[in-house]
Protein backbone atom coordinates (compact mmCIF):
# COMPACT_ATOMS: atom_id res chain seq x y z
CA UNK A 1 0.00 0.00 0.00
CA UNK A 2 2.18 2.67 -1.09
CA UNK A 3 0.44 5.30 -3.67
CA UNK A 4 2.83 6.60 -5.81
CA UNK A 5 0.31 9.05 -7.32
CA UNK A 6 -1.28 12.04 -5.72
CA UNK A 7 -5.08 10.90 -6.45
CA UNK A 8 -4.54 7.34 -5.26
CA UNK A 9 -2.83 9.00 -2.35
CA UNK A 10 -5.16 11.06 -1.50
CA UNK A 11 -7.66 8.37 -1.31
CA UNK A 12 -5.45 6.52 0.93
CA UNK A 13 -5.24 9.71 3.58
CA UNK A 14 -9.10 10.02 2.98
CA UNK A 15 -9.22 6.58 4.09
CA UNK A 16 -7.19 6.84 6.91
CA UNK A 17 -9.12 10.24 7.84
CA UNK A 18 -5.49 12.86 7.95
CA UNK A 19 -6.19 16.30 7.01
CA UNK A 20 -6.32 16.56 3.57
CA UNK A 21 -6.68 19.40 1.28
CA UNK A 22 -8.77 17.67 -1.70
CA UNK A 23 -11.89 15.44 -1.37
CA UNK A 24 -11.18 12.60 -3.33
CA UNK A 25 -13.54 11.03 -6.10
CA UNK A 26 -15.47 7.83 -5.76
CA UNK A 27 -15.90 5.77 -9.00
CA UNK A 28 -19.29 6.96 -11.39
CA UNK A 29 -20.35 3.74 -12.60
CA UNK A 30 -22.01 4.94 -15.34
CA UNK A 31 -24.11 2.81 -17.62
CA UNK A 32 -25.04 4.36 -20.56
CA UNK A 33 -22.51 3.57 -23.63
CA UNK A 34 -22.55 6.54 -25.48
CA UNK A 35 -21.68 8.71 -22.13
CA UNK A 36 -18.79 6.22 -21.44
CA UNK A 37 -17.53 6.66 -24.93
CA UNK A 38 -17.93 10.57 -24.82
CA UNK A 39 -16.20 10.63 -21.27
CA UNK A 40 -13.49 8.03 -22.37
CA UNK A 41 -12.65 10.58 -25.67
CA UNK A 42 -13.43 7.12 -28.08
CA UNK A 43 -15.23 6.68 -30.82
CA UNK A 44 -19.00 5.21 -31.06
CA UNK A 45 -19.61 1.74 -30.15
CA UNK A 46 -16.15 1.76 -28.42
CA UNK A 47 -17.04 0.64 -24.99
CA UNK A 48 -18.54 -2.95 -26.52
CA UNK A 49 -15.35 -3.55 -28.79
CA UNK A 50 -13.12 -3.47 -25.87
CA UNK A 51 -15.55 -2.58 -22.78
CA UNK A 52 -12.98 -3.02 -20.10
CA UNK A 53 -9.95 -0.59 -22.03
CA UNK A 54 -12.68 1.81 -22.58
CA UNK A 55 -14.23 1.41 -18.74
CA UNK A 56 -11.14 2.08 -17.38
CA UNK A 57 -10.53 5.17 -19.48
CA UNK A 58 -13.39 6.60 -18.77
CA UNK A 59 -12.69 6.47 -15.00
CA UNK A 60 -9.17 8.18 -15.65
CA UNK A 61 -11.15 10.79 -17.28
CA UNK A 62 -13.20 11.35 -14.80
CA UNK A 63 -10.49 11.37 -11.84
CA UNK A 64 -11.30 8.61 -9.81
CA UNK A 65 -9.19 8.12 -6.49
CA UNK A 66 -10.92 5.01 -5.19
CA UNK A 67 -12.61 1.96 -6.69
CA UNK A 68 -13.86 -0.75 -4.65
CA UNK A 69 -16.43 -2.74 -7.02
CA UNK A 70 -14.68 -3.35 -10.26
CA UNK A 71 -17.67 -4.12 -12.63
CA UNK A 72 -16.95 -2.95 -16.15
CA UNK A 73 -18.74 -5.31 -17.97
CA UNK A 74 -21.98 -4.20 -15.87
CA UNK A 75 -23.46 -2.05 -18.43
CA UNK A 76 -22.73 -4.57 -21.47
CA UNK A 77 -26.24 -5.91 -20.11
CA UNK A 78 -27.92 -2.58 -20.50
CA UNK A 79 -29.91 -0.77 -23.49
CA UNK A 80 -31.23 2.49 -23.89
CA UNK A 81 -34.31 1.62 -22.03
CA UNK A 82 -32.66 -0.21 -19.21
CA UNK A 83 -32.01 -4.27 -18.67
CA UNK A 84 -34.37 -4.84 -22.21
CA UNK A 85 -32.73 -8.70 -22.11
CA UNK A 86 -32.58 -9.46 -18.52
CA UNK A 87 -34.86 -13.17 -17.65
CA UNK A 88 -37.01 -13.03 -15.07
CA UNK A 89 -35.59 -13.90 -11.49
CA UNK A 90 -37.68 -14.71 -8.03
CA UNK A 91 -37.47 -10.80 -7.28
CA UNK A 92 -38.09 -9.66 -11.23
CA UNK A 93 -41.09 -11.64 -12.70
CA UNK A 94 -40.64 -15.15 -12.69
CA UNK A 95 -43.65 -16.95 -12.56
CA UNK A 96 -42.71 -20.29 -11.15
CA UNK A 97 -39.76 -20.58 -8.67
CA UNK A 98 -37.45 -23.97 -9.06
CA UNK A 99 -34.40 -24.40 -6.30
CA UNK A 100 -33.19 -27.64 -6.56
CA UNK A 101 -35.94 -29.44 -8.25
CA UNK A 102 -38.27 -28.10 -5.50
CA UNK A 103 -40.93 -25.46 -6.18
CA UNK A 104 -40.87 -22.65 -4.05
CA UNK A 105 -44.76 -21.27 -3.45
CA UNK A 106 -44.92 -20.63 0.40
CA UNK A 107 -43.19 -19.98 3.10
CA UNK A 108 -43.12 -23.85 4.15
CA UNK A 109 -41.53 -24.58 0.50
CA UNK A 110 -39.03 -22.26 1.85
CA UNK A 111 -37.85 -23.99 5.17
CA UNK A 112 -38.23 -27.02 3.55
CA UNK A 113 -35.30 -26.41 1.18
CA UNK A 114 -33.25 -24.84 3.52
CA UNK A 115 -33.44 -28.02 5.63
CA UNK A 116 -32.98 -30.16 3.21
CA UNK A 117 -30.21 -28.13 1.06
CA UNK A 118 -29.07 -24.73 1.99
CA UNK A 119 -28.39 -25.80 6.00
CA UNK A 120 -25.67 -28.99 5.03
CA UNK A 121 -24.45 -27.28 1.97
CA UNK A 122 -23.14 -24.40 4.49
CA UNK A 123 -21.95 -26.83 7.06
CA UNK A 124 -20.14 -28.62 4.69
CA UNK A 125 -18.52 -25.80 3.51
CA UNK A 126 -17.56 -24.43 6.72
CA UNK A 127 -16.03 -28.13 7.49
CA UNK A 128 -13.88 -27.88 4.16
CA UNK A 129 -12.95 -24.32 4.30
CA UNK A 130 -9.16 -23.48 3.67
CA UNK A 131 -8.26 -20.70 5.34
CA UNK A 132 -4.95 -20.28 3.72
CA UNK A 133 -6.37 -20.55 0.11
CA UNK A 134 -9.18 -18.12 0.99
CA UNK A 135 -6.20 -15.65 2.12
CA UNK A 136 -4.00 -16.33 -1.75
CA UNK A 137 -7.48 -16.14 -3.75
CA UNK A 138 -7.92 -12.78 -1.79
CA UNK A 139 -4.85 -11.12 -2.39
CA UNK A 140 -4.29 -12.25 -5.55
CA UNK A 141 -7.56 -10.90 -7.00
CA UNK A 142 -7.37 -7.84 -5.13
CA UNK A 143 -3.48 -7.22 -6.64
CA UNK A 144 -4.86 -8.52 -9.88
CA UNK A 145 -7.64 -5.66 -10.12
CA UNK A 146 -5.16 -2.88 -8.78
CA UNK A 147 -2.40 -3.57 -11.71
CA UNK A 148 -5.42 -3.29 -14.08
CA UNK A 149 -6.35 -0.24 -12.54
CA UNK A 150 -2.84 1.34 -12.89
CA UNK A 151 -1.44 3.62 -10.15
CA UNK A 152 -4.13 6.79 -10.21
CA UNK A 153 -6.77 4.76 -8.70
CA UNK A 154 -6.39 3.23 -5.33
CA UNK A 155 -8.70 -0.13 -4.83
CA UNK A 156 -10.53 -0.99 -2.01
CA UNK A 157 -11.99 -3.83 -0.68
CA UNK A 158 -15.77 -5.08 -2.09
CA UNK A 159 -17.41 -8.87 -2.58
CA UNK A 160 -15.02 -10.71 -0.12
CA UNK A 161 -16.05 -9.94 3.11
CA UNK A 162 -18.97 -12.52 4.00
CA UNK A 163 -22.38 -12.02 6.69
CA UNK A 164 -25.09 -13.18 7.06
CA UNK A 165 -28.24 -12.04 4.06
CA UNK A 166 -31.70 -12.24 3.32
CA UNK A 167 -32.56 -14.83 0.77
CA UNK A 168 -35.36 -13.31 -1.06
CA UNK A 169 -33.33 -13.07 -4.41
CA UNK A 170 -33.37 -17.21 -3.64
CA UNK A 171 -36.81 -17.43 -3.15
CA UNK A 172 -38.74 -14.22 -4.22
CA UNK A 173 -40.26 -11.48 -1.33
CA UNK A 174 -43.45 -12.90 -0.61
CA UNK A 175 -42.42 -16.84 0.04
CA UNK A 176 -39.08 -15.78 1.72
CA UNK A 177 -40.70 -12.84 4.30
CA UNK A 178 -43.48 -15.20 4.78
CA UNK A 179 -41.27 -17.87 6.24
CA UNK A 180 -39.07 -14.94 7.88
CA UNK A 181 -42.73 -13.89 9.81
CA UNK A 182 -43.73 -17.81 10.44
CA UNK A 183 -40.43 -20.00 11.14
CA UNK A 184 -38.06 -17.35 12.90
CA UNK A 185 -36.68 -20.19 14.30
CA UNK A 186 -35.76 -21.65 11.08
CA UNK A 187 -34.41 -18.18 9.61
CA UNK A 188 -32.29 -17.52 12.62
CA UNK A 189 -30.49 -20.84 12.05
CA UNK A 190 -30.30 -19.62 8.28
CA UNK A 191 -28.25 -16.38 9.77
CA UNK A 192 -26.51 -18.58 12.44
CA UNK A 193 -25.00 -20.75 9.97
CA UNK A 194 -24.44 -18.18 7.31
CA UNK A 195 -22.07 -16.72 9.97
CA UNK A 196 -20.08 -19.82 10.84
CA UNK A 197 -18.91 -19.71 7.03
CA UNK A 198 -18.39 -15.96 7.00
CA UNK A 199 -16.47 -15.78 10.15
CA UNK A 200 -13.83 -18.51 8.76
CA UNK A 201 -13.70 -15.93 5.99
CA UNK A 202 -12.95 -12.94 7.22
CA UNK A 203 -10.70 -14.32 9.56
CA UNK A 204 -8.78 -14.99 6.38
CA UNK A 205 -9.84 -11.84 4.87
CA UNK A 206 -8.12 -10.14 7.67
CA UNK A 207 -5.12 -12.20 7.62
CA UNK A 208 -5.19 -11.15 3.61
CA UNK A 209 -5.37 -6.91 4.89
CA UNK A 210 -2.50 -7.73 6.92
CA UNK A 211 0.02 -9.89 4.68
CA UNK A 212 -0.46 -7.66 1.32
CA UNK A 213 -1.27 -4.52 3.42
CA UNK A 214 -4.15 -3.72 1.43
CA UNK A 215 -5.75 -0.42 1.77
CA UNK A 216 -8.12 -0.72 5.31
CA UNK A 217 -11.37 -0.08 3.81
CA UNK A 218 -14.31 -2.27 3.21
CA UNK A 219 -17.67 -1.59 1.77
CA UNK A 220 -20.68 -3.94 2.65
CA UNK A 221 -23.64 -4.02 0.22
CA UNK A 222 -26.86 -6.00 1.39
CA UNK A 223 -30.48 -4.34 0.03
CA UNK A 224 -32.28 -4.36 3.51
CA UNK A 225 -34.98 -1.43 3.29
CA UNK A 226 -37.36 0.20 0.79
CA UNK A 227 -38.30 3.80 0.29
CA UNK A 228 -40.66 2.99 3.43
CA UNK A 229 -37.93 1.61 5.94
CA UNK A 230 -36.82 -1.74 6.55
CA UNK A 231 -38.37 -4.79 5.20
CA UNK A 232 -38.53 -6.86 8.08
CA UNK A 233 -39.11 -4.83 11.39
CA UNK A 234 -36.18 -3.90 13.28
CA UNK A 235 -36.72 -5.48 16.61
CA UNK A 236 -36.60 -8.58 15.00
CA UNK A 237 -33.36 -7.85 13.25
CA UNK A 238 -32.54 -7.38 17.41
CA UNK A 239 -33.20 -10.74 17.93
CA UNK A 240 -32.29 -12.88 14.63
CA UNK A 241 -29.52 -11.28 12.96
CA UNK A 242 -27.64 -8.32 14.69
CA UNK A 243 -25.66 -11.36 17.01
CA UNK A 244 -24.84 -13.42 14.67
CA UNK A 245 -23.90 -10.26 12.06
CA UNK A 246 -21.96 -8.70 14.43
CA UNK A 247 -19.57 -12.13 15.55
CA UNK A 248 -18.58 -12.91 11.99
CA UNK A 249 -17.50 -9.57 12.04
CA UNK A 250 -14.98 -9.85 14.94
CA UNK A 251 -11.67 -10.90 12.78
CA UNK A 252 -11.87 -7.61 10.83
CA UNK A 253 -13.04 -5.65 13.51
CA UNK A 254 -10.12 -6.61 15.24
CA UNK A 255 -7.36 -5.23 12.85
CA UNK A 256 -9.39 -2.69 12.66
CA UNK A 257 -10.63 -2.51 8.94
CA UNK A 258 -13.03 0.56 8.24
CA UNK A 259 -16.11 -1.11 7.39
CA UNK A 260 -18.67 1.01 5.62
CA UNK A 261 -22.07 0.27 5.22
CA UNK A 262 -24.13 0.96 1.08
CA UNK A 263 -27.70 2.43 1.91
CA UNK A 264 -30.56 1.55 -0.31
CA UNK A 265 -33.93 2.76 0.78
CA UNK A 266 -34.69 4.42 4.04
CA UNK A 267 -32.54 2.13 7.02
CA UNK A 268 -32.40 4.93 9.13
CA UNK A 269 -33.11 2.60 12.28
CA UNK A 270 -30.83 0.87 11.09
CA UNK A 271 -27.49 3.52 11.54
CA UNK A 272 -27.52 3.41 15.18
CA UNK A 273 -27.02 -0.11 15.07
CA UNK A 274 -24.78 -0.79 12.44
CA UNK A 275 -22.62 1.65 14.61
CA UNK A 276 -23.10 0.02 17.60
CA UNK A 277 -21.78 -3.14 16.05
CA UNK A 278 -18.75 -1.34 14.59
CA UNK A 279 -19.60 -0.08 11.13
CA UNK A 280 -16.96 3.01 10.73
CA UNK A 281 -19.12 4.99 7.77
CA UNK A 282 -21.91 4.64 5.20
CA UNK A 283 -22.44 5.15 1.10
CA UNK A 284 -25.31 5.49 -1.03
CA UNK A 285 -28.11 7.72 0.46
CA UNK A 286 -31.83 8.01 -0.75
CA UNK A 287 -32.16 11.13 0.61
CA UNK A 288 -35.90 11.21 -0.71
CA UNK A 289 -36.69 8.06 1.23
CA UNK A 290 -35.81 9.81 4.48
CA UNK A 291 -32.07 8.79 5.22
CA UNK A 292 -30.96 11.91 7.23
CA UNK A 293 -27.44 12.30 5.72
CA UNK A 294 -27.13 15.45 7.83
CA UNK A 295 -28.27 13.88 10.96
CA UNK A 296 -25.63 10.75 9.93
CA UNK A 297 -22.55 13.47 9.15
CA UNK A 298 -23.13 14.33 12.63
CA UNK A 299 -22.28 10.83 14.02
CA UNK A 300 -19.20 9.50 15.22
CA UNK A 301 -18.12 5.41 15.09
CA UNK A 302 -18.33 3.44 18.03
CA UNK A 303 -14.32 4.41 18.49
CA UNK A 304 -15.28 7.87 18.82
CA UNK A 305 -14.21 9.72 15.22
CA UNK A 306 -15.94 10.55 12.46
CA UNK A 307 -17.61 8.31 10.35
CA UNK A 308 -15.86 7.74 6.71
CA UNK A 309 -19.01 8.65 4.10
CA UNK A 310 -18.91 8.33 0.72
CA UNK A 311 -21.66 10.95 -0.60
CA UNK A 312 -23.12 10.93 -3.70
CA UNK A 313 -25.15 13.04 -6.02
CA UNK A 314 -28.86 11.06 -5.82
CA UNK A 315 -29.23 9.31 -9.18
CA UNK A 316 -32.75 8.25 -8.30
CA UNK A 317 -33.94 12.24 -8.11
CA UNK A 318 -31.36 15.22 -8.62
CA UNK A 319 -29.39 13.53 -11.59
CA UNK A 320 -32.11 12.81 -13.66
CA UNK A 321 -35.16 14.80 -12.76
CA UNK A 322 -32.53 17.98 -12.17
CA UNK A 323 -30.86 20.36 -13.28
CA UNK A 324 -27.07 21.61 -13.62
CA UNK A 325 -28.01 24.21 -11.06
CA UNK A 326 -29.77 21.35 -8.87
CA UNK A 327 -26.43 18.97 -8.84
CA UNK A 328 -24.53 21.79 -8.14
CA UNK A 329 -26.08 22.54 -5.28
CA UNK A 330 -26.68 19.20 -4.23
CA UNK A 331 -22.89 18.51 -4.18
CA UNK A 332 -22.26 21.67 -2.46
CA UNK A 333 -24.59 20.43 0.38
CA UNK A 334 -22.97 17.26 0.34
CA UNK A 335 -19.00 18.74 1.01
CA UNK A 336 -20.86 21.19 3.76
CA UNK A 337 -22.39 19.14 5.85
CA UNK A 338 -20.24 16.08 5.22
CA UNK A 339 -16.98 14.88 8.10
CA UNK A 340 -14.51 16.56 8.60
CA UNK A 341 -12.23 14.06 7.43
CA UNK A 342 -12.99 10.76 5.32
CA UNK A 343 -15.53 12.22 3.03
CA UNK A 344 -15.38 11.10 -0.90
CA UNK A 345 -17.91 12.25 -3.35
CA UNK A 346 -19.31 10.37 -6.28
CA UNK A 347 -23.43 9.42 -6.96
CA UNK A 348 -25.66 7.58 -4.53
CA UNK A 349 -25.36 4.70 -7.04
CA UNK A 350 -25.08 3.25 -10.84
CA UNK A 351 -26.15 6.20 -13.26
CA UNK A 352 -28.31 4.32 -15.56
CA UNK A 353 -29.51 5.59 -19.05
CA UNK A 354 -31.61 8.78 -19.23
CA UNK A 355 -29.53 11.21 -17.26
CA UNK A 356 -29.31 14.67 -19.42
CA UNK A 357 -25.81 15.24 -20.14
CA UNK A 358 -25.10 18.36 -18.56
CA UNK A 359 -26.22 17.23 -15.46
CA UNK A 360 -23.82 14.50 -15.55
CA UNK A 361 -21.26 16.54 -16.58
CA UNK A 362 -22.03 19.04 -13.60
CA UNK A 363 -20.78 16.35 -11.88
CA UNK A 364 -17.85 15.54 -13.76
CA UNK A 365 -16.87 19.11 -13.47
CA UNK A 366 -17.49 19.42 -9.49
CA UNK A 367 -15.41 16.17 -8.94
CA UNK A 368 -12.09 17.50 -10.62
CA UNK A 369 -13.24 21.29 -8.64
CA UNK A 370 -13.39 19.55 -4.84
CA UNK A 371 -10.69 17.26 -5.61
CA UNK A 372 -8.53 20.48 -6.26
CA UNK A 373 -10.10 23.16 -3.93
CA UNK A 374 -11.86 20.74 -1.49
CA UNK A 375 -14.32 22.80 1.05
CA UNK A 376 -13.14 26.19 -0.86
CA UNK A 377 -16.35 27.41 -2.08
CA UNK A 378 -17.44 26.97 -5.66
Amino acid sequence: MNPTTRTAQLALDTILQRPVTGIPGWLLHIMEHEYIERIAGVQPDDYRRRPEETYLTMQRALGTCLLDQYIWDNPLNIGGRGYENSEPGATTGATEIVVDGTVINSAEAVVEHMERFVFPRLRSAAEDFDEEARVREIIENEAAIQERLGPTMLKSGHGFVGFPCFAYSTYGYVNYFSAYALYPEVIEKHFSLQADLAFLNNRAAARAYAEADLPPLYRMDHDMADSRGMLVRIETLDKLWFPHFARCLEPLLKVNIRLIWHCDGNLMDMVPRLLQVGMKGFQGFQYEDGMDYEKICKMTAKDGEDLIIIAGVSVTRTLPMGTPADVKKEMQWLVENGPRTGLFLGASSSIVPGVPWENLQTVWEGLKYYQTHGRGSN
